[in-house]
């Protein structure tokens, strides 16, 4: 199991293109977030699957659509890309939930720079 590449262990994403789902997160983003060498390439699958699901779960947080933030905002915001970097480093580092306890905190560096994002439900702002 180990030394092998998550697509030959996952073989739904085996013939899934690199970044095909990630939005503005790159692996060489992600490398450098998590001071990988950007040559080494064993563990880019599991890498994007973590770029992915940061992206997606700035985007629950913040209650907008990737559409959404363009609209709004012309490009994504620095601080969503950082927090989702931090998410990746959180993800990466951790590989699995610290306890039960704080399984859904989100730390609080990260929702500060989510916080002003955060579409209000009754606001279509």
């Amino acid at each position: 199991m180990f030394g092998k590449p998550l697509a030959d262990l996952c073989p739904i994403r085996k013939n899934k293109h690199k970044n095909e789902d990630m939005k503005w997160l790159t692996l060489d983003k992600i490398k450098a977030q998590l001071r990988i060498d950007p040559s080494f390439t064993l563990e880019d699958e599991i890498l994007t699957m973590y770029g992915e699901s940061a992206e997606d779960s700035v985007l629950d947080i913040i209650r907008r659509s990737y559409t959404e933030v363009m609209e709004k905002y012309g490009t994504v915001p620095t601080p969503l890309v950082h927090a989702s970097l931090m998410l990746v480093d959180l993800s990466y580092k951790e590989r699995g939930p610290v306890s039960s306890q704080n399984l859904y905190q989100v730390p609080y560096a990260i929702d500060m720079k989510l916080k002003p994002y955060m579409k209000l439900a009754s606001c279509n702002c």
